[in-house]
């Protein structure tokens, strides 16, 4: 091994939040690596606020704005535009929210997802109940936010943005079937963009919000493509319409299971697979 001289190697600053370079055995040279800057926010080294308080506040923020423009561009829908103006709002607004505030929650959102996360590993399971919480929450501000600044016409018209796409029995079986496929679609695509490190991805926000913009082009007529059942929840309340509710319950909550279950058998990397992987 050659000898690396002092100049070569520099201490690490006093300040361990900054980028600091680390030294790297390669080769039998000794060469400079900087290290990843987000690896200072090591969930071991976090003030205990930033570890669970934190996170459970920004879950119930951006909860409560997704949903709030959710359901304005529902209640005050232009004639003629349909399903494109809920749409591109929702996706916009759900991608521009995780882009500024998934760094400290994971920018899930919603329960399913964040059931999801749980299931794969990337999500510590005592902070699923606070999550789910906190987004129940959420929606329900939001809804309120939404019903604020409406006409009480075009809230009630609307029934306050709750899901109302289902016409009778006969349909809910289409219904609970089109809310898990879609459903599915947008957990696979935070799984895979968002936690699984090998799929990763910077552009995940926004691949999240087309992942809902399509669900809702493509169902919307059918189940409303709600995909979370804190959206369907926060209206309902404002509301009082509860009519199906349970249908976009289930419907996520049983995507997630599927969700977590292609990731940890099939689809997942090293790391989060539990069979047919390198011992």
């Amino acid at each position: 091994m050659g000898r690396v001289s002092l100049k070569e190697m520099k201490c690490l600053p006093k300040d361990h939040t900054a980028t600091v370079p680390m030294c790297e055995l390669n080769s039998g040279n000794m060469t400079m690596k900087e290290k990843d800057p987000e690896s200072r926010y090591d969930t071991d080294q976090l003030h205990w606020y930033e570890k669970y308080l934190q996170p459970c506040i920004v879950e119930l923020l951006g909860s409560a704005l997704f949903i709030f423009i959710g359901c304005l561009s529902v209640i005050e829908n232009v004639e003629g535009v349909g399903r494109l103006q809920p749409a591109l709002a929702h996706g916009l607004a759900l991608g521009v929210t995780i882009a500024f505030l998934g760094k400290i929650s994971g920018g899930h959102f919603n329960p399913a997802v964040s059931l999801a996360v749980m299931l794969i590993g990337g999500l510590n399971y005592m902070m699923l109940i606070p999550f789910c919480i906190s987004q129940v929450v959420g929606g329900i501000i939001g809804a309120a936010l939404a019903k604020a600044v409406s006409t009480e016409e075009r809230f009630l018209n609307a029934s306050g943005a709750a899901f109302t796409t289902i016409g009778g029995d006969d349909q809910v079986g289409g219904a609970v079937v089109a809310e898990i496929v879609m459903t599915l679609f947008l957990i696979l695509t935070v799984c895979m963009a968002a936690v699984n490190e090998k799929s990763k991805s910077p552009l995940a926000p926004f691949c999240i919000g087309f992942a809902v913009t399509v669900d809702i082009l493509a169902g919307g007529a059918i189940s409303g493509a709600c995909m979370n059942p804190a959206r369907a929840f926060g209206p309902a309340v404002m509301a009082n319409y509860w009519k199906y509710q349970w249908v976009y319950w289930v419907g996520p909550l049983a995507a997630s299971l599927v969700a977590g279950a292609l990731i940890r058998v099939l689809i997942g990397d090293q790391k989060t697979r539990l069979f047919l992987k390198r011992l």
